[in-house]
């Protein structure tokens, strides 16, 4: 059997084709030009392949040598990236990040997160866990997912830290051919209860026997916030949205907005937080992530 094939013979290859000679790969890699040309007859003994016409004044790859640079272009990368992506580790950084959002967090911003988040951790998989209220909370609780970015909940267990990060404009909305899109003026609460009132529901049990922003006794629970949406659009009931959620239906008159008096809303927002187990803190890539969406914000206002 044939000696393995190393990963400093395929740099000494490359080199050799990237300097145009074994004595200029001998001065890339601080080597001698005695050791670069072992180094390459070794291998070509190994391969069973000559890599470098040797009969003119400098070598020049033969055919097969031009056929096998790429191959060692994309292992040298790999190992490369290898190499990095473990510093990257030793140094702190997560094998993953793993993330639970609020589904009343804006899409088009989460994608845009994403979208930075990609380029600037490029090896870094990324695992998103979208739900609201205390089912955004329980994968964290149970180490599934590093943070959380919670407006739909204003309690947090005390096994968990919570800090301010961003705040989404909330709005009240219905149908155009809903009975309250026709009401004049601010709506009394005592003409609102009267109507279904459109709420996500939890998923966990976290929040049982307790509501927050509702304020009709008829109300429909409902799962998730496409869902509500849609509801929303078809007129079923009236509902708070996070409103760059709806900013398209407000402007092609889809859903029209309500003024409620008495809403829990002063001032009219979801306020997000980000969430993490005390004894779990974010590492490199999860404190980036959280800091960009906060630079964004700050950007956009």
């Amino acid at each position: 059997m044939r000696d393995p094939v190393t990963f400093d013979q395929l740099k000494i290859f490359i080199a050799c084709v990237e300097r145009g000679s074994f004595s200029g790969a001998a001065r890339k890699l601080h080597r001698t030009q005695s050791v670069v040309s072992q180094a390459i007859a070794q291998l070509e003994r190994q391969i069973g392949v000559t890599l470098f016409d040797r009969s003119g004044r400098l070598p020049t790859l033969t055919d097969e040598g031009r056929a096998l640079l790429a191959d060692a272009r994309i292992v040298a990368r790999g190992v490369d990236g290898f190499k990095a992506r473990a510093k990257s580790l030793a140094d702190g950084l997560e094998p993953e990040l793993s993330v639970a959002m609020d589904a009343l967090f804006p899409m088009e911003w989460l994608t845009q997160a994403v979208d930075a988040f990609r380029h600037e951790f490029p090896g870094t998989p990324l695992r998103l866990h979208v739900d609201a209220m205390g089912a955004i909370l329980q994968p964290v609780l149970d180490g599934q997912c590093r943070i959380a970015v919670i407006g739909s909940l204003p309690d947090v267990p005390d096994t968990l830290e919570s800090q301010p990060l961003l705040d989404v404009a909330a709005v009240t909305v219905v149908a155009p051919t809903h009975p309250l899109a026709s009401h004049d003026g601010p709506i009394p609460r005592a003409v609102i209860e009267q109507h279904v009132q459109l709420v996500l529901t939890d998923r966990s049990r976290m929040t049982d026997g307790r509501d927050y922003g509702v304020v009709s006794p008829i109300t429909w629970r409902l799962a998730d916030l496409s869902t509500k949406h849609a509801f929303l659009r078809a007129g079923f009931g009236w509902g708070h949205m996070p409103r760059p959620q709806v900013e398209a239906d407000l402007a092609q008159g889809s859903l029209v907005t309500l003024e409620v008096e008495g809403l829990p809303f002063t001032p009219p927002s979801f306020a997000m937080r980000s969430v993490h187990r005390k004894d779990a803190p974010p590492g490199p890539a999860a404190r980036w992530f959280l800091d960009w969406l906060k630079q964004a914000e700050a950007d956009r206002a």
